[in-house]
């Protein structure tokens, strides 16, 4: 008697592997563009961290007491925070040293304005803009 083998033909193998490719070609373009993720989610987290050094400046002014005060040391660090005399919010100046790191990106301060701009030359509009007078933080993530 003839024993029957059994297995896979050539022809299947080749149609599997066909379709492994396509599948693949088709899954690549959305795990190249992970550059661009990546540098909106710096911005988003160099954002969220001007917020909250924010919170803990303001935190800081007002647990000390004296609110015609214009700046606020915090624990940890040896540089006062410069802020605005009754409120606490840092200036533009201020917030810099209220996040004691931004790594990353480089400062353009204008009068109470602070434009954090991501710090590689082929980005454009992406961006951090912190307003010294009222503590607001915003983004721009178009051009990242």
């Amino acid at each position: 008697m003839k024993k029957q083998q059994s297995g896979f033909t050539l022809v299947e193998l080749v149609v599997v592997i066909v379709i492994l490719g396509i599948l693949a070609a088709t899954a690549l373009p959305r795990f190249i563009n992970l550059t661009n993720d990546a540098r909106k989610s710096s911005v988003t987290g160099l954002a969220g961290g001007m917020r909250s050094a924010v919170g803990v400046t303001q935190a800081r002014y007002f647990a000390t007491g004296d609110t015609t005060a214009t700046t606020v040391t915090l624990i940890g660090t040896a540089t006062a925070v410069v802020v605005a005399a009754g409120t606490g919010i840092p200036t533009a100046a201020g917030i810099a040293t209220a996040m004691q790191s931004t790594d990353g990106f480089t400062a353009t301060i204008t009068g109470t304005n602070a434009v954090y701009n991501f710090s590689p030359t082929a980005v454009t509009n992406c961006t951090v803009a912190y307003e010294g007078t009222t503590g607001v933080v915003t983004t721009t993530t178009t051009g990242c």
